[in-house]
């Protein structure tokens, strides 16, 4: 039987009226609050913090799924391209450790949550996570003293910090769509006219509708996935006549599981069995089946201890590519020579 959270959330792609009954008046509330702590921020009734470097917020207004993760990393990773000293900050979400947490070599999922700590491997890049982010960020500063810029991985709507570029990403397959509505009767945190006073907005997923005009900034994003390789040896790809040839199963603890799966399924894969967890769900080597091969997310791989005994897992990365180059507006925006 689906979960509460799986007839909602498929409710939001596909409306049911009986659902839309029922959850409208939450939506309006919803709503009202969200423009209520917007105007207090405007207004300068809420109380906001400025970070001593310049500060870029990368978030959405739909609750998760919209790709927002791959694009933070190619855009901390094109800044370093550049030679900017790049930091980034992120609360975080579903991790156990409450306490600012600024990641090493040894942090864990558990510390930093899944997707920080995914960012920290795949870039390098200073990295502190805490639910408010200007605390997170003063830590981070107080490590790292050189940054030149900080990337906040989502909090668009978390304005007790200040920020000096705001970026949103927004799935191409809702461009188009007209019955888009608060939560809980739709996946919006803001109203669709928010994207006319962010500084980016990047469409991930595919082309817009015709009609979609947001921001005179716009860019496009759309995933690449690399080559698979051995949990724990990232040096080891995979054969694919082999993965093909034995049986094989895909696990995938993300908001949409089924990119993941068709991703495999453009690769020629085609998993006997596929597991979808729920999005930041936690994960163990329990979790696996029964497989000659099993193929999980990098997402879910940084849940795992590298002391497990996973030597039939592997591993499919993910790239975002931005176009034009997301990087170098960034850094105009910003007027930062490099």
């Amino acid at each position: 039987m689906p979960k509460l959270h799986q007839i909602i959330e498929r409710h939001w792609q596909h409306p049911n009226p009986l659902l839309t009954f029922l959850l409208k008046p939450f939506s309006c509330l919803f709503g009202l609050v969200a423009a209520k702590r917007r105007q207090d921020f405007l207004s300068g009734r809420l109380k906001s913090e400025k970070l001593p470097v310049p500060v870029v917020i990368v978030g959405n207004i739909h609750a998760g799924g919209a790709g927002k993760t791959p694009v933070v990393s190619a855009l901390v990773s094109g800044l370093q391209r550049r030679g900017v000293k790049v930091g980034i900050i992120s609360r975080g979400y579903g991790r156990k450790d409450k306490t600012v947490h600024v990641l090493d070599a040894q942090s864990t999922a558990a510390q930093a949550g899944d997707e920080p700590l995914l960012l920290y491997r795949q870039t390098a890049a200073p990295t502190a996570v805490g639910s408010r982010r200007a605390e997170a960020g003063r830590a981070l500063l107080a490590a790292y003293p050189d940054l030149d810029m900080i990337v906040a991985d989502d909090g668009l709507q978390h304005y007790a910090l200040q920020r000096d570029m705001e970026i949103v990403v927004f799935p191409a397959a809702d461009t188009g769509r007209r019955d888009l509505d608060f939560m809980p009767n739709g996946g919006l945190r803001e109203p669709l006219g928010r994207l006319n006073g962010v500084d980016a907005v990047v469409v991930g997923g595919g082309r817009p509708a015709a009609d979609f005009r947001p921001s005179e900034n716009l860019f496009h994003s759309r995933i690449e996935a690399g080559q698979i390789y051995r949990f724990n040896n990232q040096s080891e790809k995979a054969d694919l006549g082999r993965l093909k040839s034995g049986s094989l199963a895909a696990v995938a603890g993300i908001a949409k599981p089924e990119r993941f799966f068709n991703s495999l399924r453009d690769m020629g894969l085609n998993p006997a069995q596929t597991v979808a967890l729920p999005d930041h769900a936690d994960f163990s080597p329990a979790d696996l089946p029964q497989a000659e091969a099993v193929i999980i997310t990098e997402k879910d791989a940084v849940k795992l201890p590298s002391s497990a005994a996973t030597e039939n897992v592997w591993v499919l990365p993910i790239c975002a590519i931005i176009e034009p180059d997301l990087a170098d507006f960034v850094l105009g925006r910003l007027k930062m020579s490099v």
